[in-house]
């Protein structure tokens, strides 16, 4: 199995693991926000940290591949990288999109961690990395579709 191979599957199986982590992020992030009255919990802080981790070594394993990849390397040789629409959204959109919503994670993370309260702003940042989690995750080529 070659170099390539070994971090698509990396990245495609830690995709499944971000998927559960965003879950419970968004979950403690709507729980604290409504049912503790805004006091941020150890589970908090503990879903935003693994999901701030995870993001950035996600972010990091395909940097990697995007660097290594023969597609992108066809596209770009080609002119076809940003005339595609999959190749845009593959190797333009998805690692632009899952920049921002690692940098916000992160910024996500430091509040939560010197805060005692969450405000309204961290909770519009944790829907928007959120949204663009969403927005940028391969649905169909990780499930199969």
């Amino acid at each position: 199995m070659d170099f390539y191979k070994i971090l698509i599957n990396a990245h495609k199986g830690f995709a499944y693991l971000e998927l559960l982590l965003v879950a419970l992020f968004i979950i403690a992030l709507l729980a604290t926000m409504f049912g503790f009255s805004g006091k941020v919990n150890k589970f908090l802080k503990k879903t935003t940290l693994f999901t701030m981790i995870f993001f950035h070594i996600q972010f990091l394993l395909g940097i990697v591949l995007w660097f290594t990849s023969p597609a992108v390397k066809a596209a770009l040789d080609s002119g076809t990288l940003m005339s595609n629409a999959y190749s845009r959204f593959q190797y333009v959109e998805h690692p632009a999109s899952m920049l921002i919503a690692a940098v916000l994670m992160t910024i996500i993370n430091k509040k939560v961690k010197s805060n005692d309260t969450i405000s309204l702003g961290i909770v519009f940042m944790g829907l928007i990395a959120v949204a663009l989690f969403g927005y940028a995750f391969p649905w169909a080529r990780v499930f199969g579709a």
